[in-house]
């Protein structure tokens, strides 16, 4: 950052201007600042909880996410979350994050979102809990037991209880028709 205030730069009113959506929360999970791009995602949510604008589903994973940046335990992550819009459309994006730091303290989380899915995400199948939800949307994107327990920090034996549960829930017996059930809805 030395270099960037060597050239007197004025990086807000670039993010301001970019295309890419692009925001500041507190450490507290309140947004400070939403650029124009990010306003166009999912409206002018300065002031509110970040998690009001995450699905359902998403939040208990989004708050880890945030919490392992505030308390410094990671440098960066880059995750895909469903985003809840004004209108409440729900919208797939990728978003990479980073803690926000003035001097040697964490006063935030800056973050972009890199990819906006312009397909709408079904909401969940009401058969299924939540987390049946979420382990499903992994097995649509081709997830094998073990990522799905890396990507949800669970144990595989407990990923492999859910998805025993949402074969019952959905009436099927393997992955591919629990995917293809999925679909139809």
């Amino acid at each position: 950052m030395t270099r960037l205030r060597e050239m007197d730069a004025d990086v807000e009113q670039a993010l301001e201007q970019i295309n890419v959506p692009a925001y500041v929360i507190d450490t507290h999970g309140i947004i400070r600042w939403v650029n124009p791009a990010g306003q166009r995602v999912v409206g002018d949510v300065t002031g509110r909880q970040f998690t009001s604008v995450v699905a359902p589903e998403e939040k208990r994973r989004a708050r880890e996410s945030f919490a392992q940046k505030v308390v410094g335990g990671v440098e960066s992550t880059d995750d895909e979350v469903v985003l809840v819009q004004e209108d409440g459309d729900r919208v797939n994006v990728e978003i990479s994050a980073v803690p926000l730091y003035s001097g040697d303290k964490i006063i935030g989380v800056f973050g972009q979102v890199v990819h906006v899915d312009d397909e709408p995400e079904r909401p969940p199948d009401a058969r299924l809990t939540p987390r049946q939800a979420e382990v499903l949307r992994l097995l649509e994107r081709g997830h094998s037991t073990s990522q799905i327990s890396g990507e949800l920090h669970l144990s595989p034996e407990t990923v492999r209880n859910h998805i025993r549960h949402l074969f019952r829930a959905l009436d099927v017996h393997s992955r591919i028709e629990a995917v293809a059930v999925a679909r139809q809805y």
